[in-house]
């Protein structure tokens, strides 16, 4: 009687095993994708809210929803002209997926990439809260490179579009309980009301160590990051960056006059 322990057999069986395998970890992606997609949708959802003050403790994820679909309106923006455009849809709109592009963005040079990363996308989306008709806030989507890694996140200005009404990051690589303190919520708490502007220049950053409540300027001044200098000054960066030429200032000018 033939031996079953061939090298024929074994090969047989490997490789029924791993097409069974390739077929059940495929289905399960296909399967989980939308749920993925849904919870992706609504971290963002929770982040945007968190950076505008909107976002309640405990609230639930229909709670999210509905808060979010009445008090949040999406708009793209033109970063070349400054203005609102109607080119993308918002709800299907990838902005990272847009600063990859080369037909959709641009290429940095040195003296322009403070904020660390390469290309600036063409279009971003805004985020508006607004209240009796009125523009109450405003959450713009800011990135750029820390020590370790790129952070994402969404810094909410008042409706005099200088003040700071909140500030936070929902992705980033930075070490844990050093760079990675930016999660703090006590930290996070020490940017509302910093005001990015002076004399119509960016003035906001995070300083090495604390703030002298007594200096020059602390209403433009963050405390650091303690052991974290790197992490510090890539907030700082990408923060001057976003609310510089290269990025929201002509818009912010443009909507304060009522042209955008």
């Amino acid at each position: 009687m033939a031996s079953n322990d061939t090298i024929k057999k074994t090969l047989v069986v490997a490789v029924a095993l791993c097409i069974v395998c390739s077929l059940v970890v495929s289905s399960a992606a296909v399967l989980l994708k939308p749920a993925q997609v849904k919870n992706k949708a609504l971290d963002r959802k929770s982040n945007i809210l968190a950076a505008a003050g909107m976002l309640e403790p405990g609230q639930s994820s229909a709670e999210i929803e509905e808060v979010y679909a009445s008090k949040i309106t999406p708009r793209i923006v033109d970063l070349q002209q400054g203005t609102y455009t109607d080119k993308f849809d918002p709800k299907n709109f990838e902005q990272r997926k847009i600063a990859k592009d080369p037909n959709t963005s641009v290429e940095l040079s040195d003296a322009e990439d403070q904020a660390n990363i390469s290309r600036r996308e063409n279009y971003s989306i805004v985020y508006l809260v607004e209240k009796d008709g009125e523009l109450d806030k405003i959450i713009l989507p800011v990135h750029g490179y820390g020590l370790w890694s790129t952070l994402y996140g969404f810094l909410a200005l008042e409706s005099d579009l200088n003040t700071v009404a909140g500030f936070g990051f929902y992705e980033h690589g930075e070490t844990p309980g050093l760079g990675g303190e930016v999660d703090n919520p006590k930290w996070k708490g020490l940017w509302p009301g910093k005001e990015i502007y002076e004399d119509g220049e960016v003035a906001i950053k995070v300083v090495k160590g604390a703030v002298d409540p007594g200096a020059n300027n602390v209403e433009h001044k963050v405390d650091g990051l303690s052991g974290a200098t790197l992490t510090s000054n890539g907030v700082t960066n990408l923060v001057q960056f976003w609310m510089g030429e290269m990025g929201y200032k002509q818009f912010l000018a443009n909507l304060k006059s009522g042209e955008a």
